[in-house]
């Protein structure tokens, strides 16, 4: 029997991956992507990385180094990536083949990157967004997976979860969600591209809320981690930690009418909240902010204890605060606005626990009696 259309695709290896970005989580990104492409057909073999070309204190390309030992040994050091995984420190070029695009840079960086590749992507590519944090803009709150869209003119799915990308780096059990608009197809695509034994995903329609708990996890890490380096306690953590999760659903259904309450049950909602909380970089550096009285500044201590990896809840914690101020609702999220007074120097770190909890008018939310 002749070999039908969809066989000769799969055959022809289809679909064609590049994941943009390669630090710690782009790195471990590639790894899990490379270990699929290489056994099932759809996917071509090869994974392109784009690399943000820096030079070691060899003297050596970064991007020549992750070629010749299969390991980004600045950011993913002792982790072999998969020999298909092919760095590349130009752009352009790292894209051109693919029609698969996974984002994992920095969120300040994406909307230079996404004007660069304007007009320079194939036609009918998809994206997925694997990056935590949202654009403000005059208009209001961006979404990243929107700025993505909207510049490039792509669907744009978002991948969150309770993801410390060294755990899953040495093959530990962990989940991941998947948020999707409208293509559940191209949902369980992705899910196929980055599912393994040790790496279960899922798929939920509801790429805000999903994207959302990604952002607004790590303001809440902030705040666990003041709590860390105030030596206050479990029971005192474990509060921040409720109130955290209730001021990420209350702003994510303000902002987005579409967001499911069942989202935040997700992995990318409590448990990853969960995991960032008790060990993310945001949380291990705000600890250090606090044992030093505030007197040493988050770039600093980004600098000194992350190797260059770079801290996200401090600039979100910053455009959360630019929309509850633009809109008046400070008073609405009393944990949020105190993070960011904190991290500006407005506030000494011990104001995360003696700020006196409002009563919240958590009626503009729907299903605001879940709170009480």
């Amino acid at each position: 029997m002749a070999p039908t259309m969809e066989d000769q695709q799969m055959m022809r290896g289809q679909y064609r991956v590049v994941v943009i970005g390669s630090g710690n989580w782009g790195s471990v990104a590639a790894k899990l992507i490379a270990s699929n492409t290489i056994k099932q057909p759809i996917f071509y073999d090869e994974v392109w990385m784009w690399v943000y070309e820096e030079t070691l204190h060899t003297g050596e390309k970064l991007s020549e180094v992750i070629n010749q030992t299969n390991e980004n040994v600045k950011y993913l050091p002792g982790i072999k990536l998969g020999n298909n995984v092919i760095a590349d420190p130009d752009l352009e070029n790292a894209v051109k083949e693919a029609n698969m695009l996974v984002f994992v840079t920095p969120h300040q960086f994406v909307a230079g990157i996404c004007k660069r590749l304007v007009g320079k992507i194939r036609p009918g590519t998809e994206a997925i967004s694997l990056i935590k944090g949202m654009e403000v803009k005059m208009e209001g709150p961006f979404m990243i997976s929107k700025l993505i869209t909207d510049m490039l003119g792509i669907n744009c799915c978002v991948l969150m979860g309770a993801n410390i990308a060294n755990e899953i780096a040495v093959e530990k059990f962990s989940e991941a969600t998947v948020g999707y608009r409208q293509d559940k197809e191209v949902a369980q695509r992705w899910a196929r591209l980055f599912s393994t034994p040790y790496f279960l995903v899922s798929i939920v329609q509801d790429v805000e809320g999903v994207e959302l708990c990604g952002t607004l996890k790590n303001v809440v890490a902030i705040a666990a981690g003041l709590v860390d380096g105030l030596d206050m306690g479990n029971n005192t953590k474990a509060a921040i930690m409720r109130i955290g999760l209730r001021e990420m659903r209350a702003f994510s259904k303000l902002l987005f009418s579409s967001v499911r309450d069942s989202t935040f049950f997700e992995s990318c909602g409590v448990a990853d909240l969960i995991t960032t909380c008790l060990g993310g970089r945001n949380r291990k550096v705000s600890e250090a902010f606090a044992r030093s009285g505030g007197k040493r500044s988050f770039d600093e201590l980004e600098a000194e204890l992350l190797q260059g990896q770079k801290l996200q809840g401090v600039s979100t914690a910053k455009e959360v605060y630019e929309v509850l101020s633009h809109r008046g609702w400070q008073g609405l999220f009393p944990l949020f606005t105190t993070v960011h007074e904190i991290c500006i120097g407005q506030l000494p770190p011990s104001a995360i626990v003696e700020y006196s909890e409002h009563t919240p008018n958590f009626s503009l939310v729907e299903g605001s009696a879940l709170y009480y």
